[in-house]
Protein backbone atom coordinates (compact mmCIF):
# COMPACT_ATOMS: atom_id res chain seq x y z
CA UNK A 1 0.00 0.00 0.00
CA UNK A 2 1.09 3.56 -0.66
CA UNK A 3 1.93 5.34 2.61
CA UNK A 4 1.25 9.06 2.99
CA UNK A 5 2.33 10.67 6.26
CA UNK A 6 0.60 13.84 7.41
CA UNK A 7 -0.35 15.12 3.92
CA UNK A 8 -1.19 18.77 3.46
CA UNK A 9 -4.79 19.62 2.61
CA UNK A 10 -3.60 20.73 -0.81
CA UNK A 11 -2.64 17.07 -1.41
CA UNK A 12 -6.01 15.62 -0.44
CA UNK A 13 -7.54 15.90 -3.90
CA UNK A 14 -4.89 13.57 -5.33
CA UNK A 15 -5.30 11.14 -2.41
CA UNK A 16 -9.05 10.86 -2.97
CA UNK A 17 -8.70 9.87 -6.63
CA UNK A 18 -9.92 6.38 -7.48
CA UNK A 19 -7.95 4.05 -9.77
CA UNK A 20 -9.26 3.90 -13.32
CA UNK A 21 -8.53 1.01 -15.64
CA UNK A 22 -7.56 2.02 -19.14
CA UNK A 23 -10.58 1.26 -21.27
CA UNK A 24 -10.13 2.51 -24.79
CA UNK A 25 -13.28 3.36 -26.65
CA UNK A 26 -15.47 2.27 -23.71
CA UNK A 27 -18.43 4.39 -24.74
CA UNK A 28 -18.22 3.33 -28.37
CA UNK A 29 -18.23 -0.30 -27.22
CA UNK A 30 -21.37 0.32 -25.19
CA UNK A 31 -23.05 2.12 -28.08
CA UNK A 32 -22.17 -0.68 -30.46
CA UNK A 33 -23.70 -3.34 -28.23
CA UNK A 34 -26.78 -1.24 -27.56
CA UNK A 35 -27.35 -0.53 -31.26
CA UNK A 36 -27.08 -4.22 -32.11
CA UNK A 37 -29.54 -5.25 -29.40
CA UNK A 38 -32.01 -2.54 -30.38
CA UNK A 39 -31.88 -3.79 -33.99
CA UNK A 40 -31.60 -7.55 -33.53
CA UNK A 41 -32.90 -8.38 -30.04
CA UNK A 42 -32.28 -11.91 -28.77
CA UNK A 43 -30.02 -12.79 -31.69
CA UNK A 44 -27.61 -10.00 -30.73
CA UNK A 45 -27.76 -10.89 -27.04
CA UNK A 46 -26.85 -14.52 -27.71
CA UNK A 47 -24.05 -13.46 -30.02
CA UNK A 48 -22.53 -11.17 -27.39
CA UNK A 49 -22.91 -13.88 -24.73
CA UNK A 50 -20.84 -16.21 -26.90
CA UNK A 51 -18.30 -13.49 -27.58
CA UNK A 52 -17.84 -12.14 -24.05
CA UNK A 53 -18.80 -15.09 -21.81
CA UNK A 54 -17.72 -17.92 -24.15
CA UNK A 55 -21.11 -19.59 -23.72
CA UNK A 56 -23.07 -20.90 -26.69
CA UNK A 57 -26.77 -20.72 -25.85
CA UNK A 58 -29.94 -21.30 -27.83
CA UNK A 59 -31.91 -19.21 -25.31
CA UNK A 60 -31.08 -16.75 -22.53
CA UNK A 61 -34.04 -17.89 -20.43
CA UNK A 62 -33.25 -19.85 -17.26
CA UNK A 63 -35.71 -22.75 -17.19
CA UNK A 64 -37.95 -23.65 -14.28
CA UNK A 65 -36.10 -26.96 -14.03
CA UNK A 66 -32.74 -25.19 -13.63
CA UNK A 67 -34.16 -23.09 -10.82
CA UNK A 68 -35.77 -26.07 -9.11
CA UNK A 69 -32.62 -28.20 -9.23
CA UNK A 70 -30.41 -25.37 -7.92
CA UNK A 71 -31.52 -26.09 -4.36
CA UNK A 72 -30.09 -29.59 -4.61
CA UNK A 73 -26.71 -28.27 -5.74
CA UNK A 74 -25.88 -26.17 -2.68
CA UNK A 75 -25.25 -27.23 0.91
CA UNK A 76 -27.83 -27.09 3.68
CA UNK A 77 -25.51 -24.73 5.55
CA UNK A 78 -25.48 -22.25 2.66
CA UNK A 79 -29.25 -22.48 2.26
CA UNK A 80 -29.70 -21.75 5.97
CA UNK A 81 -27.28 -18.80 5.73
CA UNK A 82 -29.16 -17.35 2.75
CA UNK A 83 -32.46 -17.72 4.59
CA UNK A 84 -31.11 -16.02 7.73
CA UNK A 85 -29.69 -13.15 5.68
CA UNK A 86 -32.96 -12.82 3.77
CA UNK A 87 -34.94 -12.57 6.98
CA UNK A 88 -32.73 -9.78 8.32
CA UNK A 89 -32.79 -7.90 5.01
CA UNK A 90 -36.57 -8.19 4.91
CA UNK A 91 -36.91 -6.98 8.50
CA UNK A 92 -34.73 -3.91 7.94
CA UNK A 93 -36.30 -2.91 4.63
CA UNK A 94 -39.89 -3.58 5.69
CA UNK A 95 -39.35 -1.09 8.53
CA UNK A 96 -38.67 1.58 5.89
CA UNK A 97 -42.11 1.31 4.30
CA UNK A 98 -43.62 4.80 4.19
CA UNK A 99 -47.19 5.54 5.19
CA UNK A 100 -49.62 7.93 3.56
CA UNK A 101 -48.91 11.57 4.38
CA UNK A 102 -52.03 13.76 4.43
CA UNK A 103 -52.46 17.37 5.43
CA UNK A 104 -55.05 20.12 5.02
CA UNK A 105 -52.83 22.97 3.87
CA UNK A 106 -55.72 25.46 4.00
CA UNK A 107 -59.43 25.09 4.79
CA UNK A 108 -60.90 23.01 2.00
CA UNK A 109 -57.52 22.13 0.48
CA UNK A 110 -56.41 18.56 1.24
CA UNK A 111 -53.07 17.26 -0.10
CA UNK A 112 -51.60 13.83 0.37
CA UNK A 113 -48.73 11.65 -0.78
CA UNK A 114 -48.64 7.92 -1.42
CA UNK A 115 -45.69 5.69 -2.30
CA UNK A 116 -46.15 3.23 -5.15
CA UNK A 117 -43.79 0.51 -6.32
CA UNK A 118 -42.06 0.94 -9.67
CA UNK A 119 -43.84 -1.44 -12.02
CA UNK A 120 -40.90 -3.13 -13.78
CA UNK A 121 -37.40 -3.30 -12.30
CA UNK A 122 -34.30 -4.98 -13.64
CA UNK A 123 -31.66 -6.53 -11.39
CA UNK A 124 -28.12 -7.12 -12.59
CA UNK A 125 -26.12 -9.73 -10.66
CA UNK A 126 -22.38 -10.00 -11.43
CA UNK A 127 -21.23 -13.57 -11.89
CA UNK A 128 -17.65 -13.32 -13.07
CA UNK A 129 -14.82 -13.81 -10.59
CA UNK A 130 -17.35 -13.75 -7.72
CA UNK A 131 -21.00 -14.79 -8.19
CA UNK A 132 -22.81 -12.28 -5.98
CA UNK A 133 -25.89 -14.24 -4.93
CA UNK A 134 -26.13 -11.97 -1.89
CA UNK A 135 -26.98 -9.09 -4.23
CA UNK A 136 -30.06 -11.01 -5.35
CA UNK A 137 -31.39 -10.75 -1.81
CA UNK A 138 -30.35 -7.10 -1.47
CA UNK A 139 -32.33 -6.09 -4.55
CA UNK A 140 -35.18 -8.57 -4.98
CA UNK A 141 -36.39 -8.45 -1.37
CA UNK A 142 -36.93 -4.66 -1.18
CA UNK A 143 -38.42 -4.74 -4.69
CA UNK A 144 -41.00 -7.22 -3.46
CA UNK A 145 -41.72 -5.25 -0.29
CA UNK A 146 -42.12 -2.07 -2.37
CA UNK A 147 -44.76 -3.75 -4.50
CA UNK A 148 -42.93 -3.85 -7.84
CA UNK A 149 -45.09 -5.80 -10.28
CA UNK A 150 -42.27 -7.38 -12.29
CA UNK A 151 -38.68 -8.25 -11.34
CA UNK A 152 -36.29 -9.19 -14.15
CA UNK A 153 -32.93 -10.68 -13.17
CA UNK A 154 -29.94 -10.90 -15.52
CA UNK A 155 -26.68 -12.64 -14.65
CA UNK A 156 -23.85 -13.92 -16.86
CA UNK A 157 -23.53 -17.66 -17.50
CA UNK A 158 -20.35 -19.68 -17.20
CA UNK A 159 -18.71 -21.09 -20.34
CA UNK A 160 -20.83 -24.24 -19.92
CA UNK A 161 -23.99 -22.12 -20.08
CA UNK A 162 -24.97 -22.63 -16.45
CA UNK A 163 -25.75 -20.08 -13.76
CA UNK A 164 -24.30 -20.41 -10.26
CA UNK A 165 -26.85 -22.45 -8.25
CA UNK A 166 -26.64 -20.11 -5.25
CA UNK A 167 -27.80 -17.24 -7.47
CA UNK A 168 -30.73 -19.32 -8.67
CA UNK A 169 -31.64 -20.48 -5.16
CA UNK A 170 -31.52 -16.91 -3.82
CA UNK A 171 -33.67 -15.75 -6.73
CA UNK A 172 -36.26 -18.45 -6.07
CA UNK A 173 -36.24 -17.75 -2.33
CA UNK A 174 -36.72 -14.01 -2.97
CA UNK A 175 -39.62 -14.68 -5.35
CA UNK A 176 -37.96 -13.75 -8.65
CA UNK A 177 -39.70 -15.53 -11.52
CA UNK A 178 -37.80 -14.15 -14.55
CA UNK A 179 -34.10 -15.03 -14.70
CA UNK A 180 -31.91 -14.67 -17.79
CA UNK A 181 -28.41 -15.87 -18.65
CA UNK A 182 -26.98 -12.63 -19.89
CA UNK A 183 -24.28 -10.39 -18.47
CA UNK A 184 -22.27 -7.26 -19.03
CA UNK A 185 -23.25 -4.51 -21.45
CA UNK A 186 -25.64 -6.82 -23.28
CA UNK A 187 -27.68 -7.42 -20.11
CA UNK A 188 -28.13 -3.71 -19.53
CA UNK A 189 -28.95 -3.18 -23.20
CA UNK A 190 -31.54 -5.97 -23.18
CA UNK A 191 -33.31 -4.49 -20.15
CA UNK A 192 -33.11 -1.01 -21.69
CA UNK A 193 -34.76 -1.86 -25.02
CA UNK A 194 -36.42 -5.20 -24.36
CA UNK A 195 -36.01 -8.21 -26.66
CA UNK A 196 -38.26 -11.04 -27.77
CA UNK A 197 -37.63 -12.82 -24.47
CA UNK A 198 -36.23 -10.21 -22.06
CA UNK A 199 -38.65 -7.47 -20.95
CA UNK A 200 -37.86 -3.77 -21.05
CA UNK A 201 -37.78 -2.36 -17.50
CA UNK A 202 -38.37 1.03 -15.91
CA UNK A 203 -35.32 1.05 -13.63
CA UNK A 204 -32.08 -0.98 -13.49
CA UNK A 205 -30.31 -1.93 -10.27
CA UNK A 206 -27.07 -3.69 -9.47
CA UNK A 207 -23.30 -3.32 -9.29
CA UNK A 208 -20.79 -4.18 -11.98
CA UNK A 209 -17.48 -3.39 -13.59
CA UNK A 210 -16.71 -0.27 -15.60
CA UNK A 211 -18.45 -1.72 -18.66
CA UNK A 212 -21.65 -2.32 -16.72
CA UNK A 213 -21.43 1.10 -15.08
CA UNK A 214 -20.97 2.79 -18.45
CA UNK A 215 -23.87 0.80 -19.88
CA UNK A 216 -26.14 1.82 -16.99
CA UNK A 217 -25.25 5.47 -17.50
CA UNK A 218 -26.09 5.11 -21.19
CA UNK A 219 -29.39 3.48 -20.26
CA UNK A 220 -30.18 6.50 -18.09
CA UNK A 221 -29.63 8.75 -21.11
CA UNK A 222 -32.13 6.62 -23.01
CA UNK A 223 -34.91 7.03 -20.47
CA UNK A 224 -34.40 4.04 -18.17
CA UNK A 225 -33.70 5.04 -14.57
CA UNK A 226 -30.77 3.51 -12.66
CA UNK A 227 -30.09 3.08 -8.98
CA UNK A 228 -26.76 4.93 -9.05
CA UNK A 229 -23.49 4.98 -10.98
CA UNK A 230 -21.98 2.24 -8.79
CA UNK A 231 -18.59 1.13 -10.00
CA UNK A 232 -15.64 -0.74 -8.48
CA UNK A 233 -15.93 -1.41 -4.77
CA UNK A 234 -14.10 0.64 -2.16
CA UNK A 235 -13.62 0.89 1.60
CA UNK A 236 -12.11 3.31 4.09
CA UNK A 237 -11.08 2.32 7.60
CA UNK A 238 -10.54 4.99 10.25
CA UNK A 239 -8.35 3.41 12.92
CA UNK A 240 -6.64 4.69 16.04
CA UNK A 241 -4.57 2.68 18.55
CA UNK A 242 -7.70 0.94 19.88
CA UNK A 243 -8.29 -0.77 16.53
CA UNK A 244 -7.07 -4.37 16.24
CA UNK A 245 -4.65 -4.50 13.27
CA UNK A 246 -5.80 -7.99 12.26
CA UNK A 247 -9.39 -6.77 12.07
CA UNK A 248 -8.41 -3.66 10.11
CA UNK A 249 -6.47 -5.67 7.54
CA UNK A 250 -9.18 -8.32 7.20
CA UNK A 251 -11.63 -5.58 6.24
CA UNK A 252 -9.19 -3.98 3.80
CA UNK A 253 -8.68 -7.32 2.07
CA UNK A 254 -12.39 -8.13 2.05
CA UNK A 255 -12.84 -5.27 -0.40
CA UNK A 256 -9.52 -5.60 -2.21
CA UNK A 257 -10.43 -9.12 -3.32
CA UNK A 258 -13.47 -7.84 -5.22
CA UNK A 259 -11.45 -6.76 -8.22
CA UNK A 260 -8.19 -5.26 -9.40
CA UNK A 261 -9.87 -1.86 -9.73
CA UNK A 262 -11.11 -1.86 -6.13
CA UNK A 263 -9.54 0.56 -3.70
CA UNK A 264 -9.07 0.49 0.07
CA UNK A 265 -7.92 3.34 2.29
CA UNK A 266 -6.70 3.15 5.88
CA UNK A 267 -6.63 6.44 7.77
CA UNK A 268 -4.58 6.29 10.97
CA UNK A 269 -3.73 8.76 13.73
CA UNK A 270 -0.09 7.84 14.29
CA UNK A 271 2.68 6.61 11.99
CA UNK A 272 3.53 4.04 14.66
CA UNK A 273 0.53 2.05 13.37
CA UNK A 274 1.98 1.67 9.88
CA UNK A 275 4.33 -1.21 10.63
CA UNK A 276 1.68 -3.30 12.39
CA UNK A 277 -0.79 -2.84 9.53
CA UNK A 278 1.77 -3.61 6.85
CA UNK A 279 3.00 -6.73 8.66
CA UNK A 280 -0.53 -8.02 9.17
CA UNK A 281 -1.36 -7.24 5.54
CA UNK A 282 1.57 -9.30 4.32
CA UNK A 283 0.60 -12.25 6.53
CA UNK A 284 -3.08 -12.30 5.57
CA UNK A 285 -2.43 -11.66 1.90
CA UNK A 286 -0.06 -14.63 1.69
CA UNK A 287 -2.85 -17.14 2.42
CA UNK A 288 -5.67 -15.41 0.53
CA UNK A 289 -7.06 -17.56 -2.34
CA UNK A 290 -7.76 -14.42 -4.40
CA UNK A 291 -4.28 -13.11 -3.64
CA UNK A 292 -3.47 -12.10 -7.21
CA UNK A 293 -6.58 -9.91 -7.49
CA UNK A 294 -6.15 -8.40 -4.03
CA UNK A 295 -2.48 -7.59 -4.62
CA UNK A 296 -3.32 -5.50 -7.66
CA UNK A 297 -6.01 -3.63 -5.75
CA UNK A 298 -3.67 -3.08 -2.80
CA UNK A 299 -1.12 -1.52 -5.17
CA UNK A 300 -3.64 1.28 -5.79
CA UNK A 301 -4.56 1.62 -2.13
CA UNK A 302 -3.24 3.84 0.63
CA UNK A 303 -2.37 4.17 4.31
CA UNK A 304 -2.79 7.82 5.22
CA UNK A 305 -1.63 9.24 8.53
CA UNK A 306 -3.53 12.32 9.72
CA UNK A 307 -2.86 13.52 13.25
CA UNK A 308 -5.89 15.62 14.16
CA UNK A 309 -9.41 14.19 14.56
CA UNK A 310 -11.09 17.08 12.77
CA UNK A 311 -8.74 16.73 9.81
CA UNK A 312 -9.51 13.00 9.69
CA UNK A 313 -13.23 13.74 9.60
CA UNK A 314 -12.81 16.35 6.89
CA UNK A 315 -10.69 14.02 4.74
CA UNK A 316 -13.18 11.16 5.09
CA UNK A 317 -16.09 13.38 4.08
CA UNK A 318 -14.06 14.57 1.11
CA UNK A 319 -13.30 10.98 0.06
CA UNK A 320 -16.97 9.97 0.58
CA UNK A 321 -16.35 6.22 0.95
CA UNK A 322 -18.73 3.53 -0.19
CA UNK A 323 -17.97 1.55 2.99
CA UNK A 324 -16.72 3.40 6.07
CA UNK A 325 -15.37 1.41 9.02
CA UNK A 326 -14.85 3.41 12.21
CA UNK A 327 -12.61 1.92 14.91
CA UNK A 328 -11.68 4.76 17.24
CA UNK A 329 -12.03 5.48 20.93
CA UNK A 330 -13.96 8.72 20.49
CA UNK A 331 -16.39 7.32 17.94
CA UNK A 332 -19.18 9.76 18.86
CA UNK A 333 -17.07 12.69 17.61
CA UNK A 334 -16.68 10.98 14.24
CA UNK A 335 -20.27 9.76 13.99
CA UNK A 336 -21.69 13.21 14.70
CA UNK A 337 -19.84 14.55 11.68
CA UNK A 338 -20.54 11.84 9.10
CA UNK A 339 -21.78 13.63 5.99
CA UNK A 340 -20.67 11.50 3.07
CA UNK A 341 -20.64 7.69 3.22
CA UNK A 342 -22.57 4.83 1.70
CA UNK A 343 -22.72 2.67 4.84
CA UNK A 344 -20.96 2.98 8.19
CA UNK A 345 -19.61 0.10 10.32
CA UNK A 346 -18.78 0.94 13.92
CA UNK A 347 -16.33 -0.74 16.28
CA UNK A 348 -13.91 -3.63 16.24
CA UNK A 349 -16.63 -6.25 15.96
CA UNK A 350 -18.54 -4.83 13.00
CA UNK A 351 -16.89 -6.14 9.83
CA UNK A 352 -17.88 -4.74 6.47
CA UNK A 353 -18.83 -8.26 5.38
CA UNK A 354 -21.70 -8.18 7.90
CA UNK A 355 -23.36 -5.51 5.79
CA UNK A 356 -22.45 -7.37 2.62
CA UNK A 357 -24.40 -10.41 3.73
CA UNK A 358 -26.52 -10.72 6.81
CA UNK A 359 -26.93 -7.74 9.16
CA UNK A 360 -29.88 -6.44 7.14
CA UNK A 361 -28.61 -3.19 5.60
CA UNK A 362 -28.24 -2.99 1.85
CA UNK A 363 -24.86 -3.49 0.22
CA UNK A 364 -25.63 -1.75 -3.09
CA UNK A 365 -23.92 1.56 -2.38
CA UNK A 366 -22.55 4.66 -4.15
CA UNK A 367 -18.87 4.56 -5.12
CA UNK A 368 -16.32 6.92 -6.64
CA UNK A 369 -17.35 9.83 -4.41
CA UNK A 370 -21.04 9.60 -5.33
CA UNK A 371 -21.85 9.17 -1.63
CA UNK A 372 -21.75 12.98 -1.58
CA UNK A 373 -25.02 13.06 -3.48
CA UNK A 374 -26.47 9.52 -3.63
CA UNK A 375 -27.91 7.20 -1.00
CA UNK A 376 -27.34 3.48 -1.05
CA UNK A 377 -30.19 1.31 -2.28
CA UNK A 378 -33.12 1.28 0.14
CA UNK A 379 -36.86 0.72 -0.06
CA UNK A 380 -37.41 4.20 -1.50
CA UNK A 381 -35.21 3.22 -4.44
CA UNK A 382 -37.96 0.88 -5.64
CA UNK A 383 -40.79 3.34 -5.11
CA UNK A 384 -41.96 6.68 -6.41
CA UNK A 385 -44.01 9.19 -4.46
CA UNK A 386 -47.24 10.41 -6.03
CA UNK A 387 -49.00 13.51 -4.70
CA UNK A 388 -52.76 14.00 -4.66
CA UNK A 389 -54.97 16.97 -3.87
CA UNK A 390 -58.65 17.62 -3.52
CA UNK A 391 -60.03 21.13 -3.27
CA UNK A 392 -63.57 22.01 -2.22
CA UNK A 393 -65.53 25.13 -3.20
CA UNK A 394 -64.38 26.74 0.03
CA UNK A 395 -60.82 25.69 -0.70
CA UNK A 396 -60.64 27.26 -4.17
CA UNK A 397 -62.13 30.47 -2.74
CA UNK A 398 -59.39 30.50 -0.09
CA UNK A 399 -56.40 30.03 -2.37
CA UNK A 400 -57.84 31.06 -5.75
CA UNK A 401 -57.00 34.77 -5.58
CA UNK A 402 -53.36 33.97 -4.76
CA UNK A 403 -53.20 31.63 -7.76
CA UNK A 404 -54.69 34.32 -10.01
CA UNK A 405 -52.14 36.94 -8.93
CA UNK A 406 -49.19 34.57 -9.32
CA UNK A 407 -50.31 33.33 -12.73
CA UNK A 408 -50.84 36.88 -13.96
CA UNK A 409 -47.38 37.89 -12.74
CA UNK A 410 -45.89 35.02 -14.77
CA UNK A 411 -47.96 36.07 -17.82
CA UNK A 412 -49.75 32.72 -17.90
CA UNK A 413 -53.31 33.86 -18.52
CA UNK A 414 -54.74 30.38 -19.12
CA UNK A 415 -53.48 29.33 -15.69
CA UNK A 416 -55.24 32.33 -14.17
CA UNK A 417 -58.41 31.68 -16.12
CA UNK A 418 -58.64 28.09 -14.86
CA UNK A 419 -59.20 29.58 -11.41
CA UNK A 420 -61.22 32.62 -12.46
CA UNK A 421 -63.93 30.58 -14.22
CA UNK A 422 -64.43 28.55 -11.07
CA UNK A 423 -64.59 31.56 -8.79
CA UNK A 424 -67.03 33.31 -11.15
CA UNK A 425 -69.17 30.16 -11.23
CA UNK A 426 -69.35 30.10 -7.44
CA UNK A 427 -70.26 33.80 -7.37
CA UNK A 428 -73.20 33.20 -9.73
CA UNK A 429 -74.43 30.56 -7.35
CA UNK A 430 -74.08 32.85 -4.37
CA UNK A 431 -71.45 30.70 -2.70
Amino acid sequence: MIVSLYPKKSEWAALTQRPVLEQQNLQSTVDGVFDAIKANGDQAVLSFTERFDKAQLSSSVVSDQEIETAEQRISDELKAAIQLAAQNIETFHAAQKPGRVEVETAPGVVCWQEAKGIQKVGIYIPGGTAPLFSTVLMLAIPATIAGCDEIVLCTPPGPDGSVNPAILFAAQYAGVKQVYKVGGIQAIGAMTFGTESIPKVDKIFGPGNQYVTAAKQRAAQLGVAIDMPAGPSELLVMADETAVPAFVVSDLLSQAEHGIDSQVICVIKSESQVTAIQSELEAQLAVLPRKEIAQKAIANSKIICIAEDQDCVDFINEYAPEHYILCVQNEDFYLDQVRNAGSVFIGNYTPESAGDYASGTNHTLPTNGYAKSYSGVNLDSFMKKITFQKITATGIQNIGPAIEHMAAAELLDAHKNAVTVRLDYLKTRGE
